[in-house]
This record gives structure tokens, sequence and C-alpha cells, in this order.
């Protein structure tokens, strides 16, 4: 089943943060990087009732509103374990970055590749995509693939943070994500959308085997 999707460019690095459901208006929100008061405003008016935040990592700018967003609404949290690390870390990110952070939110559980994670009608097939961060993950539903900072439109993840892995991050994009079908619709954390048709064909970064 393909998803209903909100785009919120939300916080100082503009991360897409998307709520995603289904029919039954039943769904998560993924990467609320910033603005938890709008991102409750926006389900409440859309009526939609969100039963988690799922992160694709575990960088500031991708969970700044989390906390407050989990205070909010008392959503469960969930992300890779290998980026539980990163997470822990990333009040000192945000504080080096200038960003105003004072709360890393709490996480009920960890997401495996592979696993599959459902949201009233809606189920999401976690992909495990380490190179950006030691557990970066996309998060495949229908059609769409959520792919946090594991590719762009033209471009892919930094590797020089620590815990980036240029290899790594290759070898993830080409194994999961250039094997989905080309016209799946791929949702990064920053930018457009673009295909994996497209990426295959023009980008630079990585190309495929």
């Amino acid at each position: 089943m393909n998803p209903q999707i909100i785009t919120l460019p939300v916080g100082d690095f503009q991360t897409n943060c998307y709520l995603v459901f289904g029919p039954d208006r039943v769904g998560v929100v993924i990467d609320p990087g910033g603005e938890a008061q709008h991102i409750a405003q926006v389900l409440a008016e859309r009526q939609i009732k969100a039963t988690a935040i799922l992160l694709t990592h575990g960088h500031c700018d991708h969970l700044i509103g989390a906390a407050q967003l989990q205070e909010l609404l008392d959503l469960p949290l969930y992300l890779s374990e290998a980026d539980l690390p990163t997470l822990e870390g990333s009040a000192a990110d945000a504080s080096f970055l200038g960003l105003s952070f004072t709360k890393v939110p709490k996480v009920t559980g960890y997401l495996k590749d592979g696993q599959i994670f459902k949201a009233g009608q809606l189920e999401f097939k976690v992909l495990a995509t380490p190179g950006h961060t030691p557990g970066g993950i996309v998060l495949l539903c229908g059609d769409c693939a959520f792919c946090g900072d594991t590719i762009f439109e033209n471009s892919v993840g930094r590797t020089d943070l620590p815990g980036g892995d240029s290899r790594q991050l290759a070898n993830s994009i080409r194994r999961q994500i250039y094997t989905l079908p080309d016209s799946t619709t791929l949702y990064p954390g920053h930018g457009p959308t673009t295909t994996v048709g497209l990426e295959k064909r023009s980008n630079p970064f990585v190309r495929p085997l």
C-alpha cells in the first residue's frame, strides 16, 4: 500500500520531516528535526493519528523536535541500535553548531534490517544503509523510500563526520537502494524527491555496478 505523505521542511537545516499515513489516517512521523509544535498542529489539522516517531539516523538536525513531540503526543521513538551513540551525542553536536537543543529524545526500541514496522494499515520495511552514520536506515513503504541522508538528488550523504564511511555508504546505496524498482520515489532528508531510476542513471557519486 502506498502512503499519503506530507513533507514539512523544519529547523535551521530545513530537514524534511515526513508525516506518513494510510487511508485510516494512522501513521508515523519520520525525522522531526525541529518545530514540534508546528508538526503537532499539522497532525491535528489533518486529523492524522501518529503512532510513532521513526528516525532514519541520529544526527541532531533530524531529531531536535523529537523529545518535545514525544511529550506533546506521548509517542514512542525508534531508530537503529547502531545509531544510539550518534543520538546520545546529538545535543553536543547541536551546541557545537549553535543550534537550540536541550533534550535528547527517549528511545523506545530499535529497528533492524529487514524488519517490518506496522502503523495502522501501513507497513514500513527497514533497510540498513550504514555509511553516513553507522546506523543509518531507509524506510520503505509501498513504492516510497524515506532515505534520511543516505542519498539525495544527484548527491549522497557526507561521510566526513564521526562514524562516516564512504565505501560503506556506496555499498549501502548499491545493495539496498539501487536494487529497488526504478520507479521507487526517494524521499531524502533534505531537498527534493527523486527516483531510483534517475539516481542510477545520473548520480555522479555512486554508479551501479
